[in-house]
């Protein structure tokens, strides 16, 4: 036997092993993805029937009495968005209720033309919830949640609250609403409520804007307030919505973050804190 019909032996001998290698390689990639697509759809059906337990026994209601003004502006001008938010009322919820579910809860929160309408939990650390619903059974689509490092009773330069993006736009999946025109159009939608066991808070939308994963804008306190200043002036030149809404070191941030892409991308809504009402 010649060598070239031995190489020619031999590379016929290698086609089965490395077709069958290549065959069970894409086997189980598709039962893996298989598995998780399966997991993805079960999370999104657990916790969409957590949510709609929640949103049916637990109703926040809007309470009209006034509340102390934060930070006005020097000069009364009722051309001011912050004359037309601060008038508008408050959201208040049975914490007892919440508390007893889950004694992790620390808030309630509430967005217009999104499906933010959520409990607030918080732990000692930024990665249970991600994991875990409100209910603590184990979930993909997690919980919204406020950073370990926040006080819900004396608040921080910025207070950090994270949610998924998910797809079905369950937890902070609708928050991709903020980047539309058509949301950022109405003049409403610029508001967030923010209710706690003591006390019930309104923020002013300054913000809208997408980024790449970092940790400057989760920034919770600042040692100084020319480096919370800097930090005001970048976080309001990223800003892509149709407002010029003025922030200063003396105001309270809220910053609300979930995911854009598989890539690490964030979109991220800031507000100041405009009024508040000690329950």
């Amino acid at each position: 036997m010649t060598k070239e019909k031995k190489k020619r032996k031999k590379k016929t001998r290698l086609r089965p092993p490395v077709f069958f290698l290549l065959f069970f390689l894409f086997l189980g990639f598709m039962i893996f993805s298989g598995y998780q697509l399966l997991k993805w759809n079960n999370d999104n059906k657990n916790i969409g029937k957590l949510e709609e337990k929640i949103k049916k026994e637990i109703k926040p209601k809007k309470i009209k009495e006034e509340g102390e003004l934060i930070n006005p502006p020097e000069e009364e001008e009722k051309v001011s968005d912050y004359w037309y938010y601060v008038g508008l009322p408050f959201y208040e919820v049975d914490f007892n209720d919440l508390i007893s579910r889950n004694q992790d809860t620390v808030a309630f929160i509430h967005m217009d033309n999104s499906n933010i309408n959520y409990p607030v939990v918080q732990t000692n650390n930024n990665t249970y919830y991600l994991t875990h619903a409100f209910d603590k059974s184990k979930n993909g689509a997690g919980w919204v949640f406020m950073d370990y490092r926040n006080n819900i009773n004396q608040l921080s330069d910025n207070t950090v609250i994270y949610g998924h993006g998910r797809l079905d736009k369950t937890v902070f999946g609708s928050l991709k609403n903020a980047l539309t025109k058509s949301w950022q159009s109405q003049k409403d939608n610029y508001v967030i409520w923010l209710s706690t066991p003591k006390e019930n808070l309104l923020f002013q939308i300054f913000s809208i804007y997408t980024i790449q994963s970092e940790s400057y804008y989760i920034t919770t306190n600042f040692q100084t307030d020319e480096a919370k200043e800097k930090w005001l002036s970048t976080m309001k030149e990223r800003n892509k919505a149709p407002i010029d809404t003025p922030v200063s070191t003396k105001d309270a941030i809220l910053t609300l973050s979930t995911c854009q892409n598989n890539d690490g991308g964030r979109i991220v809504v800031q507000a100041k804190l405009i009024k508040k009402q000690a329950r």
